[in-house]
């Protein structure tokens, strides 16, 4: 399938520089793009490539300036790589496959409630009373639980789980191996030593416009639920607690974790490997680092943290500074504490 720059620019909203009869047939990174692709510059540490790259169509955004002559037709946009991700979208639209109809393998409880053109694939199952709304895909093998609830057009992938009672909503994608609902992690210390079971009553309530990536575990809420709201977006591996509350539009990366009752704000940006204990909140707008560790509730509107414990950025970056050169300082105070005792034996 082939695109002009004309074609290109309509998607996104584009002004044209070069030939507008340009056609790309690919997409590529553009250090590696090669003559009939299409690509981006959004960074500014990739914009060599830009005066080399052999693709025939390249975005960039508005304010660049160009330092050199570029071979290229480019494509101006406000922020090219929203226009890329536009773009990727309208391509995926065009390639996609639809699926429908229920496989005859498919297990379905009799009072379940199914909705118009839904897709159902092989071996999943959808127990008693569970609700489909329509245009809703469910991949093999996913399993739906007794009651539980799935929103018009989501798209659960293969060997997603969704225990009772746990509602998802509208427009979600649930990546495979994603299980919602599983007992969040409560037991009470007895005097022997062991622990006993509190059972885990609540649910989990998954909003609007959510994805979940890859093996993702939500806990269901003691008593209540645990909340994912709307147009929020969970990477790959990453744990959420029982009763714990996602803001909405808010980005997690993979393998953090987020422990029982704690509320994060919305439009926060929680970085891989990032920790944050229970019973504690962020206000809207927060940034916290890579494989930080939040202890405490960080009160401030889009502040950003770093570390573990996790403290301000700005801040942190001072300390690291000063720690890496410690092994200097403490060469200089030895050298001077040598001249200071070499000046009182003069005296």
């Amino acid at each position: 399938m082939k695109f002009s720059a004309t074609q290109v620019a309509a998607v996104i909203q584009g002004q044209i520089e070069g030939d507008e009869k340009a056609v790309v047939y690919d997409l590529a990174k553009i250090e590696e793009a090669k003559k009939g692709t299409l690509c981006f510059l959004a960074n500014p540490k990739y914009e060599q490539h830009l005066y080399t790259t052999e693709a025939s169509i390249v975005i960039i955004n508005n304010d660049l300036k160009l330092k050199q002559k570029v071979n290229a037709t480019l494509i101006r946009v406000p922020d090219a790589y929203t226009a890329f991700a536009t773009l990727l979208q309208t391509y995926e639209q065009i390639m996609k496959v639809n699926k429908s109809g229920i496989s005859d393998k498919a297990i379905i409880a009799e009072t379940a409630k199914i909705g118009q053109n839904v897709y159902i694939g092989a071996g999943a199952v959808i127990d008693e009373h569970a609700r489909i709304a329509d245009n809703v895909q469910i991949y093999p093998n996913t399993y739906i639980g007794d009651h539980a609830k799935v929103g018009k057009g989501s798209i659960l992938y293969a060997n997603v789980s969704i225990y009772h009672r746990c509602e998802v909503g509208a427009t979600c994608i649930l990546h495979s191996g994603v299980v919602v609902g599983c007992d969040g992690f409560g037991h009470a210390p007895q005097a022997d030593g062991t622990f006993q079971k509190i059972p885990q009553l609540g649910n989990v309530v998954i909003e609007d416009y959510v994805e979940l990536g890859a093996n993702c575990t939500i806990d269901r809420a003691t008593m209540g639920s645990t909340i994912i709201e709307r147009g929020a977006k969970l990477d790959n591996l990453i744990q959420l607690g029982h009763n714990a509350i996602i803001g909405a539009n808010t980005v997690i990366a993979a393998q953090a974790g987020i422990s029982g009752s704690t509320k994060i704000g919305s439009n926060n940006m929680i970085g891989g490997q990032a920790g944050i204990v229970g019973h504690i909140y962020t206000a809207n707008g927060v940034k916290v680092n890579a494989q930080s560790g939040v202890t405490k509730s960080i009160k401030k509107e889009n502040k950003l943290v770093t570390g573990s414990p996790a403290y301000d950025y700005t801040a942190s970056l001072r300390s690291q500074s000063v720690v890496r050169k410690l092994p200097d300082l403490m060469s200089r105070i030895i050298d001077l504490e040598q001249k200071l005792e070499e000046l009182k034996k003069a005296t």
